[in-house]
């Protein structure tokens, strides 16, 4: 094709885009389109390249938004492309290159132009760029086509229609990206757009009886994982001398538009951007069908995009009976399992994963009644683990997908029955067996207690106590670990609660040095702040409970006044860390005593680890009988506390570990279980918000805007969410 390559800076000067934009009509028909569409290039995969591609067409399309309604160049384009588009599928069939080769170019045009046109003017003046018609001088008539309407059908059918291989990946993900780009009017705007024309486009008329088709497709693109295949560059190279028909034509068109497009392709350096998108269909498949899925409801129509993800099937359903809901199908639920417990390193896999969940019935029993469970959960507890480096969002999805799960009782029996080995990705020990539900409640606990001293979201903690409290009653075989830190993380609550009303009762002689090791001490120093701890909670834990046994309420009135300061002053002053943290670590601790004597109450046989770890710890539990909060749920674990202490006098002193939880074990069994007062089960249900659009779109265009393949967005005109979001 020459020696000549043409750099973005230099699509300004072009000749051929000169005369797209210029203020002279070109006929549909005029061989300038054929020239026009004839280069070969690698689209931009990364951000950086994206936007420099795009500051290159802004002027342009700057120019065309104003030349166009005189001219309808962008419609003669758009007609070009649809003209293309309608024999895509027996081109595909008989391998025809060149054809489909032109069809890509062509849409590629569009949705570069596309792009600036939604970023510089409003819906219905975007319609009007489609919609000029060539009529006679004076003629005020105008044609009824709707160009814009066409187009996003045409894609639609594209999408649905043509089938996935190595020659028609780059226009499929074109045309997914494409939908993307004319979706993303909602980025622009604060407020959730509930109606417009691509909205109605989509959702009604002859795109809506290819809604399921459209659905199932881009599920399978996401499932089949498919590789973007590498650059077809030799298609366009001379087979001979002389050179074949295409080798003529490209070669022609040298000086036109691009010979090569260099951005992202062979020659430019390797971008960590387009190296960690190796799946650039699977990735834009999935980001565009939560946008679809997303959708708020017409005035008059449900989402069928939603409809269609919460109620298809699977394959293997073979029941006659039919599906009250429409646009449902049929997928393979096996592939689906499989993608998606591979892919959770992804937001959006994640939030694919929790919608399913949440919504479909179907993959929701699918998904309990695998044996393989571990698969699935293994990545989620892997997000959790390493909640420092995700954002917020994605802790979140990922902690909802646990609590729906823990719904399922099944569920809570089964993980204890699955042995993991050499758990390489957590560090804070060793672990080289324990069960999957073990290592469940140590992630969980960990990802609270980074919660109650980082980011202290009440929303977080609230979820992960109520995951816990699902799985306490089938505890099952804890590790001796799961059961020290279930205890261990109860206890360092405890003494925060005792330092917290020191202050408030006593913020004078409040003592700053204990105050730096209860903040600061980790799982290591547990003992160093027992023992220094042992002097407050003696003085101070009887007293303090009574008097708030006598006037809870009152005194911590009182309490919160005086450290307000003198009547008069300014009532804005903000409380103490301390003190506003109060009522939080009692829901905490209450929560965590009731998980413990839901164990307990149901499978203390099966836990002497629980027990031999509460029995270490009882002289804090055994300060707190007397609080006027805990005093209902305190009544088992002491109990419990001193059943099994009066077995341990009687078996004598210096015992060893081993004879201590032989004696925990054989205690366990002869128990009466009716000394222990029966509490209501604890369930928990996750439930949505109301109005759950309001999170989940911002959060859905929020991956688009940083995940999309080859978009690049200013982030001085999202208006949907801050960029510090999430």
């Amino acid at each position: 094709m020459g020696a000549n390559t043409s750099q973005v800076s230099d699509l300004s000067e072009n000749e051929s885009l000169r005369t797209l934009i210029g203020t002279e009509s070109i006929s549909e028909n005029d061989p300038f389109w054929n020239q026009l569409i004839s280069f070969t290039f690698t689209s931009p995969t990364n951000s950086g390249d994206s936007k420099l591609l795009e500051e290159a067409v802004i002027p342009l399309a700057k120019i065309l938004i104003e030349n166009n309604p005189r001219t309808g160049n962008f419609g003669a384009l758009v007609r070009v492309f649809l003209g293309r588009t309608k024999e895509l599928k027996i081109s595909t069939e008989c391998q025809d290159q060149l054809f489909i080769w032109q069809a890509h170019n062509a849409l590629f045009m569009i949705r570069c132009l596309l792009k600036v046109f939604i970023r510089e003017i409003n819906e219905d003046d975007l319609q009007s760029q489609f919609s000029y018609q060539e009529r006679a001088p004076g003629s005020c008539e105008s044609g009824s086509e709707d160009l814009l309407e066409e187009v996003i059908c045409n894609l639609v059918h594209l999408i649905v229609e043509v089938p996935l291989l190595d020659i028609t990946y780059n226009i499929l993900f074109e045309a997914v990206t494409s939908l993307l780009v004319l979706l993303s009017y909602q980025l622009l705007h604060k407020e959730i757009l509930r109606e417009g024309l691509v909205y109605k486009y989509l959702m009604q008329g002859r795109c809506l009886a290819l809604t399921s088709r459209l659905v199932k497709t881009l599920l399978y693109n996401f499932i089949r994982q498919e590789k973007c295949p590498p650059p077809v560059t030799h298609i366009f190279e001379s087979q001979s001398e002389g050179g074949g028909l295409l080798y003529g034509l490209a070669s022609g068109v040298a000086s036109g538009l691009w010979t090569v497009f260099t951005l992202g392709g062979a020659g430019s350096k390797p971008n960590p951007d387009q190296e960690q998108n190796p799946l650039p269909l699977s990735n834009q498949s999935l980001l565009l069908l939560l946008v679809l899925a997303n959708l708020p409801d017409g005035p008059d129509c449900p989402n069928p995009y939603r409809q269609a993800v919460t109620s298809f099937k699977n394959t293997q359903d073979t029941s006659s009976i039919p599906s009250p809901h429409p646009h449902t199908f049929q997928i393979n639920f096996n592939s689906l399992y499989t993608a998606l417990c591979d892919q959770q390193r992804s937001d959006q896999a994640t939030l694919l994963l929790y919608t399913l969940l949440h919504q479909n019935a179907n993959v929701r029993t699918y998904v309990l009644s695998r044996t393989d469970m571990e698969n699935l959960v293994m990545p989620i507890l892997e997000i959790l683990y390493h909640v420092e480096e995700r954002n917020s969002h994605h802790v979140y999805m990922a902690l909802i997908i646990l609590l729906i799960l823990t719904e399922d009782d099944t569920f809570n029996r089964s993980i204890h029955e699955v042995v993991l080995k050499n758990i390489t990705w957590y560090t804070e020990r060793s672990l080289t067996e324990i069960s999957l539900g073990s290592l469940l409640i140590l992630v969980v606990i960990r990802t609270i207690q980074f919660n109650m001293t980082r980011t202290r979201d009440k929303y977080l903690h609230t979820n992960c106590l109520a995951a816990l409290a699902n799985m306490s009653a089938q505890f099952r075989c804890l590790h001796q670990y799961a059961a020290q830190r279930i205890i261990s993380y109860t206890s360092r609550h405890m003494r925060r609660y005792l330092f917290v009303l020191d202050n408030m009762y006593f913020p004078r002689s409040s003592c700053s040095l204990l105050e730096h090791w209860l903040v600061t001490v980790g799982d290591a120093g547990e003992e160093l702040v027992h023992l220094n701890c042992s002097f407050i909670l003696k003085s101070y834990a009887s007293s303090l409970f009574a008097l708030l046994s006598k006037k809870h309420n009152k005194v911590l009135e009182q309490a919160t006044q005086s450290l307000r300061g003198p009547l008069g002053s300014d009532d804005s002053a903000a409380l103490p860390d301390y003190a506003q943290d109060l009522n939080v670590i009692e829901e905490v601790i209450r929560m965590m005593l009731e998980i413990i004597n839901s164990c307990l109450s149901n499978s203390l046989h099966h836990n002497p680890n629980l027990v031999y770890a509460l029995l270490y710890k009882r002289e804090l539990f055994e300060q707190f009988r007397s609080h006027p909060s805990f005093q209902d749920i305190m009544q088992n674990l002491d109990t419990v506390i001193g059943f099994f202490s009066g077995r341990l006098e009687q078996a004598g002193t210096d015992l060893s570990v081993e004879r201590v939880q032989e004696v925990i074990k054989k205690g366990a069994v002869a128990l009466p279980r009716d000394r222990l007062k029966k509490f209501p089960e604890l369930k928990f249900k996750y439930v949505e918000e109301d109005q759950p659009e309001d999170f989940f779109i911002p959060y859905v265009w929020s991956l688009v805007f940083n995940s999309g393949v080859g978009l690049h967005w200013n982030p001085q005109g999202i208006e949907l969410f801050s960029m510090d979001s999430g």
